[in-house]
């Protein structure tokens, strides 16, 4: 009969679901649009962070896109984010984020290959303003990053509706157009609910379709309770 070892009781390590993030931080987005995405983002993180199981741990990156191409966020466990709210500034680089994000879902030092299928969210009110066919049909379709879930948001008439729906293609989302800043939330409740449903799920490679999303949103909207009849007075 083998002795005793210690080693033999370790606990399984969580296996990462990644959720990249390419925002459009140009200064088109100043003031109310801003204000929205940096309130959304921060609630989609610590719903998150709540949704987290031992098995499972979400990891959230943040590519910006504006006077340059930033890695806000390099991959972080949602509950050991410290949000530090977006700053304006500049165009909108969105070929250079579509690289940069296409070289993080490549390498397997960075996603590695046991993590479960990653999100990737663009959100954008403009224009690319430099190359971006290239490097968004490599994103799209070649490689690891064809396989990931992709869902876009355009803010405004201005946004470049061509392609953001090139960026969602082969994929069952549409585009979601938001006419004004405060529809931005609604848009983050859905990403929010995508995400944490696969943590419910028996296989979370499996994304739900956006039709049983928007079912799931409607229904914790309808369980909310009327915070006007708890009030004291």
């Amino acid at each position: 009969m083998p002795g005793f070892n210690p080693a033999n009781f370790t606990v399984a390590k969580a296996k990462p679901l990644p959720v990249v993030l390419l925002l459009d931080v140009s200064t088109s987005m100043y003031g109310d649009k801003i204000n929205q995405l940096n309130a959304a983002v921060k609630e989609m993180v610590s719903d998150f962070a709540g949704a987290e199981k031992n098995e499972i741990e979400i990891l959230v990156s943040i590519i910006t896109f504006g006077a340059e191409v930033s890695l806000h966020t390099p991959y972080t466990s949602a509950k050991d984010i410290e949000w530090q709210d977006l700053q304006v500034s500049g165009a909108t680089p969105m070929g250079t984020a579509f690289s940069m994000a296409k070289a993080m879902i490549e390498d397997k030092e960075v996603t590695p290959s046991r993590a479960y299928r990653p999100t990737i969210v663009l959100v954008s009110d403009g224009e690319p303003n430099d190359s971006w066919q290239q490097p968004l049909r490599d994103l799209v379709n070649d490689g690891r990053s064809q396989k990931c879930d992709r869902m876009a948001m355009a803010i405004g008439s201005d946004a470049s509706n061509d392609v953001l729906n090139e960026f969602v293609s082969g994929t069952e989302n549409k585009v979601f157009t938001a006419q004004d800043a405060s529809q931005i939330q609604e848009f983050f409740k859905f990403v929010t609910m995508s995400v944490t449903t696969r943590t419910n799920n028996q296989n979370a490679n499996v994304v739900p379709k956006p039709e049983e999303v928007e079912q799931l949103v409607e229904q914790e909207q309808n369980q909310q309770p009327d915070e006007s009849e708890d009030e004291f007075i």
